[in-house]
């Protein structure tokens, strides 16, 4: 990558008074190009535009036009391609614009992808879901290691492996994570269980009461090798009692313990971490 995407979006608009007298069309140049010239990029990381961010933008631009180019680069075809400003390509259109002020950039697709993905980062517009698809496409489509993503990116290799780490998480938790229901914070504490349907239950949970991060990851450092921790104690559990005990956790979130005794009689725990939690058990039990 080139050292001055490092610099960020920048870098690669002119400075004022630079390109002026140059032939129409040539790289680096701030041009007027014409709207249906332009499609959009298949590397773009952004998946979700918010209506209410769109419309606010299409009325600035109704009002102030565009201060920002887009960057583009030319296709094969010699239409153009975006690299960044989509945002603001899909305003101007609904804006009624038709044309639209644009930097032709030299870019490869790598090169595209990583431009639309730091100037992304750099203004936190994309959800934790799209920067780790981002990343995932990086090191797939590219043969980038996590270490070369790290740099290329600007962020440490534990921060990109944790990002990769939540596209495990099952499809129902990560549309949460999309729809800004669910924090990276809350996706790395879910990591620590790996049945998914406990997964799921516990995203929901965090959604309909609101569970803070630290609530989550300890209610998840508690779930996440309950049969490890009954293997030590009773190896020949009964194994019907067992699967009770796994359906009061998945039904409750919670860590539940079921201690049945001889004579038909026994007791059941429940685990809370907090009295949100414990407000929260009341709700599902006292009905």
């Amino acid at each position: 990558m080139k050292p001055a995407l490092g610099k960020g979006l920048s870098a690669l608009i002119p400075q004022k008074g630079k390109g002026g007298d140059q032939p129409p069309g040539r790289t680096g140049q701030i041009l007027d190009l014409d709207i249906g010239s332009i499609k959009p990029n298949k590397y773009q990381p952004r998946r979700l535009f918010k209506d209410d961010a769109l419309n606010d933008l299409i009325s600035s631009i109704r009002e102030m036009g565009i201060i920002q180019p887009v960057i583009v680069r030319r296709t094969a075809d010699d239409s153009f391609e975006l690299i960044a400003g989509e945002r603001r390509w899909r305003a101007a259109q609904h804006a009624g614009l038709t044309s639209i002020p644009a930097i032709v950039k030299d870019a490869a697709p790598v090169e595209s992808l990583q431009l639309a993905l730091i100037e992304n980062i750099q203004r936190e517009d994309l959800n934790p879901l799209e920067t780790a698809e981002a990343f995932h496409r990086l090191i797939q489509d590219f043969n980038l290691t996590q270490d070369d993503l790290s740099r290329k990116v600007g962020k440490d290799r534990a921060t990109v492996s944790n990002y990769l780490r939540i596209l495990k998480l099952p499809g129902d938790v990560k549309k949460m994570i999309a729809a800004g229901s669910l924090s990276i914070g809350h996706a790395k504490a879910l990591l620590q269980i790996e049945n998914q349907r406990m997964q799921i239950d516990i995203a929901r949970k965090i959604v309909q009461s609101g569970l803070s991060v630290r609530e989550v990851e300890r209610l998840t450092r508690k779930l996440a090798s309950p049969g490890a921790a009954r293997t030590n104690k009773q190896p020949s559990r009964d194994p019907q009692i067992a699967s009770l005990e796994e359906k009061l956790i998945q039904s409750l979130g919670t860590k539940v313990r079921l201690i049945h005794k001889a004579g038909n009689r026994g007791r059941l725990e429940i685990e809370y971490y907090s009295l949100e939690e414990l407000d929260r058990l009341l709700d599902i039990l006292i009905q």
